[in-house]
């Protein structure tokens, strides 16, 4: 599964604690936020993970993650 997730995370801060805590708790192959697209886009690359297990963690965190179309 590769998830595409629009997101209001704007920080290098905020953006290294998302990946960490999606990266200690999903199976991950890969993980990227870009801060700088106007989109705040969220990939995530993996074999098992849901679309909206990614959301509500992502929710869970504080911060909007949809699906981008």
């Amino acid at each position: 599964m590769i998830g595409i997730f629009k997101t209001n995370i704007q920080t290098l801060h905020d953006k290294k604690k998302v990946i960490g805590e999606i990266q200690a708790n999903f199976s991950v192959m890969a993980c990227s936020i870009d801060i700088e697209d106007c989109d705040r886009v969220l990939r995530i690359v993996s074999q098992q993970v849901r679309e909206d297990a990614i959301m509500a963690f992502v929710k869970h965190l504080g911060y909007h993650c949809d699906p981008l179309d």
